[in-house]
């Protein structure tokens, strides 16, 4: 197999957000696509938060795309030039208040959708967390936090009794894998 090539470039629609680019392309076997568009947006971290206590720390916010209110592991961009490390500690805190003492661990990172869009998402695992402050958000933010048991929350997830994302999904059981295996190991 071959990458396709890009013949032209060029963007239709630019803000903080996220960019819009059209490609015109040509595929291996010569067929060309002239209007293929690609959703430009920054990386972003996601994090499986766990107390001391093995509770799970969730955000519920309203989310206008899906016109609904998602209860989701906390996550967001990195400012400035923050390591992906420090921007899902600053992350944590600003939406939850909680913290930790322990290094975060990442569990992986993948595409987002390849297919359109070109930017990651990384998804760490934050251990022993505690509430160390108030949450500190943005005017356009109302986030509750909400406590769940670690163990049960699998459970609502493959029952559908939460309005969640695949996000929070995928880094849910990517935490449960990697915890599982460390406590094989033991």
């Amino acid at each position: 197999m071959e990458k396709w090539k890009t013949l032209k470039s060029e963007y239709i629609h630019k803000s903080p957000f996220g960019n819009i680019r059209r490609d015109h392309c040509e595929l291996p076997n010569g067929i060309e696509i002239e209007d293929y568009y690609v959703n430009e947006y920054t990386d972003w971290v996601n994090a499986i938060v766990i107390t001391k206590e093995n509770e799970l720390v969730l955000v519920e916010q309203y989310r206008h795309g899906g016109n609904n209110f998602f209860v989701e592991v906390p996550a967001g961009r990195r400012e400035g030039n923050e390591t992906h490390e420090q921007g899902l500690i600053r992350e944590v805190k600003e939406e939850t208040g909680y913290t930790s003492l322990r290094e975060p661990i990442l569990l992986g990172e993948f595409m987002v959708n390849p297919g359109t869009q070109n930017n990651k998402v990384r998804i760490y695992l934050l251990l022993e967390a505690f509430k160390g402050d108030k949450q500190d958000l943005d005017d356009t933010e109302e986030i509750k936090v909400r406590l769940v048991d670690f163990d049960s929350f699998g459970n609502q997830i493959l029952s559908n009794n939460i309005n969640t994302q695949m996000f929070t999904v995928t880094s849910y059981f990517l935490a449960q894998q990697f915890l599982v295996e460390k406590q094989n190991t033991k």
